[in-house]
């Protein structure tokens, strides 16, 4: 029974540690709600490598903050659930101790009861027995033994006759009586005997099982708070995450202005570059025509035999078309492409200007054509940038950019040709992890790199 009290005591303070009412739930539906969150919860973590990927140019304890409270609004689903079919389980362990205990109360009852019976019938059976005896020794001494020829001849008269008659048919009835009593009592005694026997064996196996079922109780508790741990933690962590999230949204749209201000600044500086080329091509260009028709105007008549006129320029050889870019890395994986996007922490649009690829620290970052390195320095929320004039393709000018570099393995003014090594990846300026930002500039302005890397 104390076996018992304790269990019974260890599932009621489980029931008050958890402090949470559970809605009557099989144990099938428990495990598919279990099983529904987690498969939620996959997917979201699925989905969450794409946002980790648009979060590439944000403030990195602002990034990993949202990161961080979509995971746990992942998880927290998968804990409630496990932490209901853990009160289930408390539920159910809370009716079998209880029934249990009622189970080996009224067996132990029966077990007193049966005791006690088989004492009386004991002592009865005592009682008889010294009867029987009793009447067997008046038997021997010849108290009991008036045989019927000395009833008549003894009495001297009628009624003593039938007075002795009648003491003698008692005397024989009540051992007749006794030795029956005496019967019945042994054979009582055995049966209850036998129900003792079962009901010693019933008890011992309810004990074991109370035994077992208090160690089930226990793992059950420590799973139980465990579970319900689990949930106050997250709970705690999602409400520190939003707060960090709500602190850091204004610094991060000043930040994300920024770097559209340096994004515009950029391609200012980019397309001034390419107004002075086109100055200085003009200026070459009119100084060869200048050049020319001085040179016409030097030269001598032709003679009447008609000489041969001066040959034609060549043409000028066509740019290449198409795929004209190379991969910028070894092993390209995209992590995220060009084009426009919603901010997942902010909620507005903003242009994803260029296309990201895997590139772990230190990764080797390649020319993806040849050209003249225009400048290799830092460049606020890009970093330490490589900018290349690939020159001129299809008429329009060509340019790359190479983002977040850790270092550099150019300067500026230095030729290269296409798969030169030109720095290694890095972190810095505006991201969250190593990676290759890679932008291109068709006329001073960004297109999607992969209409031209192949």
């Amino acid at each position: 029974m104390t076996r018992l009290r304790s269990l019974s005591a260890a599932l009621l303070s489980v029931a008050l540690l958890v402090g949470l009412s559970v809605m009557p739930a099989s144990a099938d539906d428990l495990d598919d709600r279990l099983a529904d969150a987690q498969a939620k919860k996959d997917a979201a973590s699925s989905a969450l490598t794409a946002v980790s990927d648009d979060l590439a140019e944000t403030d990195e304890a602002l990034a990993q903050a949202y990161i961080d409270l979509q995971t746990i609004e992942a998880e927290l689903p998968v804990a409630q659930a496990t932490l209901d079919k853990a009160n289930a389980a408390y539920e159910t362990a809370q009716r079998e101790a209880d029934s249990l205990a009622q189970r080996l109360t009224d067996a132990e009852a029966e077990e007193t009861t049966l005791v006690d019976t088989i004492a009386e019938n004991e002592t009865a059976s005592t009682d008889a027995h010294n009867a029987v005896a009793e009447m067997a020794r008046q038997a021997a001494r010849g108290d009991l033994g008036i045989s019927s020829l000395e009833f008549v001849v003894g009495a001297k008269t009628t009624d003593e006759f039938v007075t002795q008659y009648n003491m003698s048919t008692t005397a024989l009835r009540t051992q007749n009586s006794s030795l029956e009593d005496l019967r019945q009592t042994q054979a009582v005694t055995s049966n209850t005997q036998v129900r003792l026997d079962a009901v010693k064996d019933a008890i011992s196996t309810l004990k074991t099982d109370a035994d077992a079922k208090l160690v089930e109780a226990d793992a059950a508790k420590t799973s139980a708070a465990d579970a319900k741990t689990e949930v106050e933690r997250l709970i705690t962590e999602q409400a520190s995450k939003k707060t960090t999230i709500e602190e850091r949204k204004k610094t991060e749209e000043a930040r994300q202005a920024e770097l559209t201000t340096q994004s515009d600044d950029l391609t200012s500086e980019i397309q001034d570059i390419i107004g002075l080329q086109d100055a200085e091509r003009a200026r070459i260009a009119a100084e060869q025509e200048a050049q020319r028709k001085a040179a016409e105007a030097a030269r001598p008549p032709a003679s009447s035999g008609g000489g041969s006129p001066a040959p034609a320029p060549a043409p000028a050889p066509a740019p290449p078309s198409g795929k004209v870019l190379s991969y910028p890395t070894a092993v390209p994986h995209i992590t995220s492409s060009y084009g426009w996007r919603l901010h997942p922490v902010l909620g507005y649009y903003r242009l994803h200007a260029g296309t990201d690829f895997r590139a772990y620290c230190g990764t080797p970052i390649y020319a993806a054509a040849s050209g003249t390195v225009q400048w290799a320095t830092w460049k606020n929320g890009f970093g330490n940038q490589v900018l290349l004039d690939n020159g001129s393709v299809n008429g329009a000018s060509l340019m790359t950019s190479y983002n977040h570099l850790t270092s550099f393995a150019v300067s500026g003014g230095q030729s290269v040709s296409t798969g030169d090594l030109v720095g290694y990846s890095g972190n810095t300026g505006l991201g969250t992890a190593c990676h290759l930002h890679f932008e291109v500039y068709v006329n001073g302005g960004t297109v999607d790199p992969m209409t031209m890397l192949g």
